[in-house]
């Protein structure tokens, strides 16, 4: 009895638990469900219809391009996220602050946001040989298209967000006699961050296409480079690694952004209904 009273007990197994391990193998199984049959396909269409590989290489031909070079696809891929990070980083710098702005003061809005929907309207490629007069070769013109691409969602949902503060709350605070900075601090931002952070996580993957399409025009590095010069030369595996490579960045850093958004707003998965 002494022994049966002095027992630790064993935790009790809460209802949510197979619940939660549910989701978690789920969340997993089915992106590669999804990937496996993406490559599946891929596969027999090559050999059902004996594409050439210069056409559309099946996929050991690309896993043998990767493995032939996989040191400078590697570090080409470095190259090309560092600087999709980069040219991200300064479109949420400058695209909040706008944003901000037009949220803060009417005659801004009136002034400059049909300048900004113009500005967005403008195909990117199209300023490509002027980029290459004022900038030259290199990372800067490469790092002023992902600008370019990725800044215009940041600022219309900074503005969105910060302009449809609920009702009930803005009426709370001025009914505490709260200042305009402790208004923005405590309420302004904090609903307004749901609303960024779909913008950011638009703006993620155009930041990444804006890298790839400066590398393609005046890069010196990174895999848009790579596709150019392997492409040109006949070598559509390795274009294909480098593809490849770049979707596997994408998914990187969005699902990064994903997490960090869980993180800092752990209250909207509370305070929201799942599917």
């Amino acid at each position: 009895m002494t022994e049966l009273a002095t027992a630790a007990p064993h935790p009790a197994v809460t209802p949510d638990q197979p619940v939660r391990r549910w989701r978690t193998v789920s969340a997993i199984a089915w992106p590669l469900l999804g990937l496996g049959l993406a490559i599946g396909g891929w596969w027999l269409a090559t050999a059902l219809f004996a594409v050439q590989t210069i056409i559309l290489p099946a996929p050991p031909d690309v896993v043998s391009a990767f493995r032939a070079l996989r040191g400078e696809l590697l570090a080409q891929t470095g190259h090309t996220a560092v600087a999709t990070l980069l040219g991200f980083g300064l479109s949420v710098l400058v695209g909040v602050v706008i944003g901000a702005a037009i949220a803060a003061w009417r005659p801004f809005e009136r002034m400059f946001q049909p300048l900004l929907v113009a500005f967005n309207a403008v195909p990117k490629v199209a300023l490509a040989p002027l980029m290459l007069i004022w900038f030259g070769y290199g990372r800067t013109p490469v790092l002023a298209m992902a600008f370019m691409v990725c800044f215009f969602p940041i600022v219309l949902s900074t503005a969105t967000g910060l302009t449809t503060t609920p009702a009930d709350l803005a009426e709370l605070v001025r009914a505490m006699d709260a200042s305009r900075l402790q208004t923005f601090r405590t309420v302004r931002l904090p609903a307004a961050l749901p609303h960024i952070f779909v913008g950011l996580k638009v703006a993620m993957p155009l930041a990444l296409i804006g890298v790839v399409v400066g590398e393609m025009q005046y890069g010196e590095s990174g895999l848009g480079t790579i596709i150019v010069q392997t492409s040109g030369q006949g070598d559509t595996a390795t274009a294909f690694a480098a593809i490849v490579l770049l979707a596997v960045v994408s998914i990187v850093l969005y699902y990064s952004l994903v997490l960090v958004e869980r993180l800092l707003l752990p209250w909207v998965r509370a305070t929201t209904s799942a599917r």
